[in-house]
């Protein structure tokens, strides 16, 4: 019946514009001379009272009374009432105006006034019809199916649901304020490229493109990591990216194949560094763009005041499960715990990487955080500098908000002879089956043996630190156009 509604409204708009283009009057105007948003009228109005101003915006909501009516427009920057009088513009424009739809974009020029109930209004002295919407706006947004349809079109959510608006407002402020904090410390903006020869950087399946002109297999980056690097072996000793980046896995409320990241590298620093960098950014974009460090996130605080909590990932693990992994020494051990817990792995997991599954399964979602998770097995971090204390933990750290990892960040692996070392291990797991592991980049090694400075590297998940500021329970909320199963496939 749904369907059928619609359609019958199709066509009674697409009645209306063929009467329209019939009376010359042209249903998708050229631009119109836009002086005020509706908001610099609502905010302005002590000094806007009895000027004329010229805008244009959606129309969202009308009501008439005879020979005078009342309707709402909506712009980019929030909604105004407007109000029409056939003896201020004339009965074929008053006419016109009437039959009108909801959805309908115009153009106005008129006088601003409040009405006697204290309303912001402009009464309109001239009209242009500037687009006819053929399609009526979304009337009800209930149960799963209009999710589906808010994500698959957006443009319509954004219309209807002035709060998606303000998410993905404040998105676009949160990265303007992180790229400002970051350029004022000395960092310099770069791109780097999105399609490799060889991929690399991260612990994930690549998408798969081709070159025909080379004839030639490539890869949607998945990380930007190892170009970076090869930049402050350049001498570029305080660089970032911001950028989209593409992983070929599921997708759930924390994950969408292509997301936005930030990297950041900065020459003869280390991870204690980055901790330092990433939680100094983080309470200063919170504070800029939402004017407090203190966030509500499902109704439980999320203090982002200084210092962020630093905890060792054997102590995290022991806290949050009763589980001692300094006491169950070597892979058989380490099996056996695995085992106890249900938990499933790879037929030849090490100790270093069962550990690691281990925290991922059962300590993740735990970490209400902000809190640092440092000091990780080199088994699942072979881009990362090992500990002094202990070779088989690297200098890592994983950042948590609200059970979920919005930051990774190493002491950064300098040493080319150990760094090829890891990349033959991780060539070894890519053989045996596992499309996660590292491909051997010769030109990375080349770079590094050129002399890389000791330099501390840090990778922000933006979609997740997004959600954590905004409110969202989903990644599909922050991302404008979220990947979907095209409808005809399901």
């Amino acid at each position: 019946m749904e369907q059928e509604h619609l359609g019958e409204q199709f066509q009674l708009r697409r009645q209306k514009l063929k009467e329209l283009r019939a009376q010359g009057v042209e249903p998708y105007g050229l631009k119109y001379p836009v002086t005020h948003s509706a908001q610099d009228v609502l905010e302005g109005f002590s000094f806007l009272d009895g000027q004329t101003v010229s805008l244009a915006g959606r129309m969202m909501t009308r009501r008439g009374h005879g020979k005078a009516s009342f309707a709402h427009i909506q712009d980019g920057s929030g909604r105004i009432q407007v109000y029409i009088r056939m003896d201020s513009v004339g009965e074929s424009q008053y006419t016109l105006f009437q039959n009108l739809d909801i959805g309908d974009i115009i153009g106005l020029r008129g006088v601003i006034f409040k009405t006697r109930t204290g309303e912001i209004t402009v009464d309109i002295g001239a009209f242009n019809l500037l687009a006819k919407a053929l399609r009526p706006l979304p009337e009800k947004w209930h149960g799963l199916k209009d999710v589906e349809m808010r994500y698959r079109q957006r443009y319509t959510d954004l219309m209807v649901n002035p709060e998606v608006r303000r998410v993905f407002v404040l998105r676009s402020r949160i990265i303007q304020a992180m790229r400002e904090f970051l350029t004022v410390r000395g960092f310099l903006e770069v791109e780097t490229p999105v399609m490799h020869t060889v991929t690399g950087g991260a612990a994930a399946r690549p998408f798969v493109t081709h070159h025909n002109a080379l004839n030639l297999d490539l890869y949607l980056r998945i990380a930007t990591e190892l170009h970076l690097k090869r930049l402050v072996v350049g001498g570029m000793e305080r660089v970032f990216e911001l950028g989209r980046i593409f992983r070929n896995e599921g997708i759930s409320t924390s994950h969408n194949p292509e997301f936005t990241s930030v990297e950041i590298y900065q020459a003869n620093a280390d991870y204690e560094d980055m901790m330092e960098l990433m939680e100094d950014m983080v309470r200063t974009v919170a504070e800029k763009v939402l004017g407090s460090s203190r966030l509500l996130y499902q109704d439980r605080e999320i203090d982002l005041s200084l210092p962020w909590p630093r905890k060792n990932l054997l102590d995290v693990v022991r806290e949050l499960t009763g589980v001692d992994f300094r006491q169950a020494k070597g892979d058989v051990a380490a099996r056996e715990v695995a085992a106890t817990h249900g938990l499933e792995l790879q037929k030849e997991a090490s100790w270093g990487e069962i550990l690691f599954s281990f925290f991922e399964k059962f300590c993740e979602e735990k970490l209400w955080g902000p809190v640092f998770v440092r000091d990780y097995p080199a088994a699942v971090s072979p881009l990362a500098r090992r500990c002094d204390y202990d070779p088989g933990f690297t200098y890592r750290f994983e950042a948590f908000m609200a059970g979920k990892e919005i930051a990774n960040a190493f002491t950064e692996l300098t040493d080319p002879l150990d760094q090829r070392e890891r990349f033959l291990e991780q060539a070894q797991k890519r053989a045996g089956g596992d499309e996660e592991a590292h491909m051997m980049d010769e030109d990375f090694l080349n770079a590094l043996e050129y002399g890389m400075p000791p330099t501390g590297g840090l990778g922000i998940g933006i979609d997740r630190l997004v959600m954590i500021l905004t409110g969202a329970t989903s990644i599909r909320d922050v991302i404008l156009f979220p990947t979907m199963r095209p409808k005809e496939l399901e």
